[in-house]
C-alpha cells in the first residue's frame, strides 16, 4: 500500500491527462482515508470545477479552508471556485462569495 501523497501523485497525473472520473474516484478513495488531506479537497474542487459540477467542487473548496483556517492559498482557491460557479451558472451570489474569500485571503496573507 502506497502512502497518501503518492496516491495524490498518481491521482495528479490523472488530472493532467485529462481523466477526471478515475481522478474523482483516486481523490475520494484518498479522502475516505485521511478526511483532513487539504491537498485532496483544493484537488477535488480544481476536478469538480473542470466538469461543471460546482456545488461539488465549493463543497470541498470550503472544507479545504475549514481544516486550514489560516491559509490564505486555501481561501484564494476557493475564491477561484466561487468566480468559476458564477462563470458557469451566472448564480449573483457566487460573485459575492467569492470577493469574501478573496478579502478573507488577503487579510491572512498580511498578518503572515
Amino acid at each position: 500500500m502506497s502512502d497518501i501523497h503518492t496516491q495524490y501523485d498518481d491521482v495528479e497525473k490523472l488530472i493532467d491527462e485529462e481523466k477526471f472520473s478515475e481522478a474523482i474516484d483516486g481523490l475520494n478513495a484518498i479522502l475516505a482515508e485521511d478526511e483532513s488531506f487539504v491537498l485532496g479537497h483544493l484537488a477535488l474542487a480544481r476536478v469538480y470545477t473542470k466538469t461543471g459540477q460546482h456545488a461539488e467542487a465549493i463543497q470541498h473548496g470550503e472544507k479545504a479552508c475549514e481544516l486550514e483556517p489560516t491559509d490564505p492559498f486555501n481561501f484564494t482557491a476557493l475564491s477561484v471556485t466561487y468566480q468559476r460557479a458564477w462563470a458557469g451558472t451566472q448564480e449573483q451570489l457566487y460573485i459575492t462569495k467569492a470577493e469574501d474569500a478573496m478579502a478573507k485571503a488577503q487579510m491572512l496573507q498580511s498578518q503572515g
